[in-house]
């Protein structure tokens, strides 16, 4: 289970950013090119070992045979095909988490009572692995993508749901009262009091469920063998095409980068009137 981070909104928060939004606006080509070398350099470690005999190339191919081999897989129909099905996995397991998360998390957070009622059952099941499901998962499904859905749907809830919860409860009690002096009922509360506390902790939860929901496909994929990128790894290391088999993970890390760098796009873009975004761009 992967262990669950908060945004705080204040400026000691668990999450805040420092307020000096310049410098780490001048630091961000820095570490994109330090990135880029350490990448580079894990490349070239790869390439290298292989040909000094520390590692067996039957094992572990030199980068170039990895980066021909991935411009194979490129070039056939079945590689797309697992994408689009690693993809849609992705996607729909992780829309269902969300908005899962955000409802109930409201609803728990919005009445004290539940609050109470659900806290240990809540503790009980958030540290569950999700790979412990994978037999339930068989039994349920076999195969089929839904074997996949169950597995992402589990572990992508319980990050969206903490955060809303953590979100919830940051709520200013002063503002909530002085909302409920004005009139506002429930429903305005929750959207003007409530919502714009927690969607910080709310955009929290989504980056962390997007990376987790993106584990778990390729992993139930892996190990169930549904339709996916994980179940064309299996069948690669299967029939001994390692080069294949490692061009493969390399897509699968570029899939991750990807999907981490659009949900930090998408946090920045919604949270563009929070201080921590704002400061972010100052110069």
């Amino acid at each position: 289970m992967t262990n669950v981070t908060h945004a705080g909104t204040g400026a000691t928060g668990p999450g805040a950013v420092p307020p000096a939004g310049g410098t780490a606006a001048r630091r961000g080509p820095r570490t994109a090119l330090l990135g880029l070398a350490g990448l580079a350099g894990l490349l070239l470690v790869i390439e290298v070992l292989p040909h000094t005999g520390l590692v067996s190339a039957r094992y572990l191919p030199p980068t170039s045979r990895i980066m021909v081999a991935l411009v194979e897989q490129l070039g056939e129909a079945e590689f797309w095909s697992a994408l689009g099905d690693t993809l849609v996995a992705w996607a729909i397991g992780l829309a269902v988490a969300v908005v899962a998360g955000i409802v109930v998390g409201v609803l728990i957070g919005a009445v004290p009572v539940l609050r109470s009622v659900t806290s240990s059952t809540i503790e009980f099941l958030r540290p569950i692995p999700s790979v412990a499901l994978i037999p339930l998962a068989v039994l349920l499904y076999g195969t089929e993508i839904q074997s996949t859905l169950l597995l992402v749907v589990y572990a992508s809830f319980w990050q969206v749901l903490v955060q809303v919860l953590y979100g919830v409860q940051d709520v200013d009690p002063v503002a909530d009262e002085t909302a409920r002096s004005y009139g506002l009922g429930t429903w305005a509360r929750i959207r003007h009091v409530m919502w714009p506390t927690a969607l910080p902790y709310v955009m929290t939860g989504v980056r962390l469920a997007a990376s987790v929901a993106l584990v778990l496909a390729i992993t139930a994929q892996l190990v169930i063998g549904s339709p996916g990128l994980g179940a064309l790894i299996s069948r690669a290391l299967a029939s001994n095409a390692v080069p294949a088999m490692y061009a493969l993970v390399v897509v699968t890390g570029m899939l991750g980068v990807a999907i981490n760098l659009i949900a930090r796009a998408t946090e920045r873009r919604v949270l563009s009137w929070h201080s921590s975004v704002r400061g972010e761009v100052i110069a």
